[in-house]
């Protein structure tokens, strides 16, 4: 029996222990000798659950167990699971993860270690919860040139958005409801303020483009400043506001990338992705479009991702499955030259100058919209023709970018 350990017995790692007794059957199927959680890791003990037996709270314990071959971590954050992943693979123990923030800033040197020692690092489910998508970008899509990824990246924010545009409630309300369900932490921040998308839209961005793009350098956006009134002019427009991430490459070879809100017209399949489901378009110069749609979020949805690649690990174990991702930092195309159409909205005092200003946007008239505004879409313009636009405006109430073709 293949015998493994868990890294954090929080909602993932508790999961991955479950599901691995639960679907045992179905994985030995796939992997004959079984797979067996020997260890699982936690500062805390348990001793309500039925595997408090297992619980360790010291990670030598299973670096010195030569019958352990395959780690889940599942702790989060930088540290210790930085250091806890690098101690592993050095000495031939396969990683699976579901940390995305550790992958986003240590993918590359991660990945060259486990070459380096005959195992692997698998991260599946570190982007888009229990939805099969890095695998089939690493393994299914190599022949193809894939030309942009682009999405609905972050479950809890979907579904504060989804609240707002159905219920009519204001972002404060909708958070507060996705707090109490559990799909927010305490602390949102990662997620409101696209810091969680963006972290995903870099790995995505690196994987298909081999290289090395950095999430602190991608323009990053969240939905605080969204309100109930936006929703009224999206209506209006038959469009929907969605959380993006989106990376595309460019007739230069660069990449273009950002996480930001946009405003998705009814007839794109990203308008229909509502509460915590996430979406994610793959672009290949042959393919064409694909779709993966599924949770991206929760309990047993992630643990099925990270389960997936513990065997795969399980399938290879004195072997490297490779990863195409070079520790080579790629700088993303200037953001101040994207060109996009913006939604805009602005005191109606200034309706003469943005005439001027905008010429040739349409005007949005919305039931209920306020009465001393106006609202339009701009013709096509770039980043920095709009930063240039809007800097003469006393007040810019609102700016979304709408998603294009």
């Amino acid at each position: 029996m293949v015998q493994m350990a868990v890294l954090g017995f929080g909602t993932v790692g508790s999961g991955v222990v479950e599901l691995i007794d639960r679907n045992q059957e179905v994985i030995t199927k796939t992997v004959p000798d079984g797979i067996h959680v020997k260890y699982i890791l936690d500062l805390r003990d348990f001793p309500d659950s039925p595997y408090n037996d297992r619980v360790t709270h010291d990670y030598q314990d299973i670096l010195d167990d030569g019958e352990i071959s395959v780690i889940c971590e599942t702790m989060g954050g930088k540290e210790p699971a930085f250091t806890f992943t690098k101690k592993a693979l050095a000495r031939g123990i396969s990683v699976c993860t579901s940390n995305k923030e550790l992958v986003a800033a240590h993918g590359p040197e991660l990945l060259q270690i486990a070459k380096a020692n005959n195992c692997s690092y698998l991260f599946e489910a570190s982007v888009g919860g229990g939805i099969p998508l890095l695998r089939p970008i690493n393994a299914c899509l190599t022949q193809e040139d894939i030309t942009a990824v682009f999405g609905i990246l972050n479950g809890t924010t979907n579904y504060i958005l989804t609240r707002m545009e159905k219920a009519g409630i204001s972002f404060e309300h909708a958070l507060k409801e996705a707090q109490e369900k559990g799909y927010a932490e305490r602390n949102p921040e990662a997620d409101v303020e696209g810091h969680d998308p963006c972290r995903k839209i870099a790995i995505l961005s690196s994987l298909i483009s081999g290289r090395t793009i950095r999430y602190e350098d991608i323009p990053c956006e969240g939905i605080s400043h969204i309100t109930t009134d936006d929703f009224g002019y999206a209506r209006a427009m038959n469009m929907a506001i969605k959380l993006l991430g989106v990376s595309r490459k460019l007739e230069d070879g660069s990449y273009s990338v950002r996480t930001a809100p946009f405003l998705v017209r009814s007839d794109h399949p990203l308008h229909s992705v509502q509460d915590v489901f996430n979406g994610v378009f793959v672009h290949g110069n042959m393919v064409d479009d694909l779709m993966f749609y599924g949770r991206g979020a929760g309990k047993f949805p992630t643990a099925s991702a990270v389960v997936s690649d513990v065997m795969e690990c399980a399938r290879n174990i004195g072997r490297n499955i490779p990863i195409l991702w070079a520790d080579e930092v790629m700088q993303i195309a200037d953001p101040m030259k994207e060109s996009y159409r913006y939604f805009i909205r602005i005191s109606k005092e200034e309706e003469a100058k943005a005439h001027e200003v905008f010429k040739g946007s349409p005007v949005i008239h919305a039931p209920g919209a306020p009465e001393d505004e106006l609202a339009f879409v701009t013709l096509s313009m770039t980043e920095k023709e709009l930063q240039d636009a809007v800097s003469s405006f006393k007040t810019v109430k609102q700016c979304i970018r709408l998603l294009q073709d």
